[in-house]
């Protein structure tokens, strides 16, 4: 699920953590890479988070529910859209609204 929400006065990697989110790393495309587990490690919430402009911020998210495994075939059980992801944009909304 992609959205978009006002860029609080503060970098990423502090807005990610008034959120709930655990930094990661960054992608090769600039976007911070961000998780929120649910319980120990998985299910989690995963979240791409980029500057879209100099006041807005890109989302998105999806939620993990297991560990990607790779090999012959590639299975990530992430689901991008149902209610809890749906929740979950909605809780961050509103922690970032100041």
């Amino acid at each position: 699920m992609k959205f978009v929400c006002q860029k609080p006065r503060d970098n990423i990697t502090n807005i990610g953590r008034s959120i709930g989110y655990r930094f990661l790393g960054t992608t090769a495309d600039d976007e911070f890479n961000l998780v929120r587990p649910l319980g120990r490690d998985y299910p989690r919430f995963h979240l791409y988070l980029k500057e879209e402009t100099e006041r807005t911020l890109l989302f998105s998210l999806h939620l993990d529910q297991k560990k990607p495994s790779y090999g012959r075939e590639t299975a990530h059980s992430g689901e991008y859209d149902g209610e809890l992801v749906e929740a979950e944009r909605q809780r961050i909304e509103q922690i970032l609204i100041i």
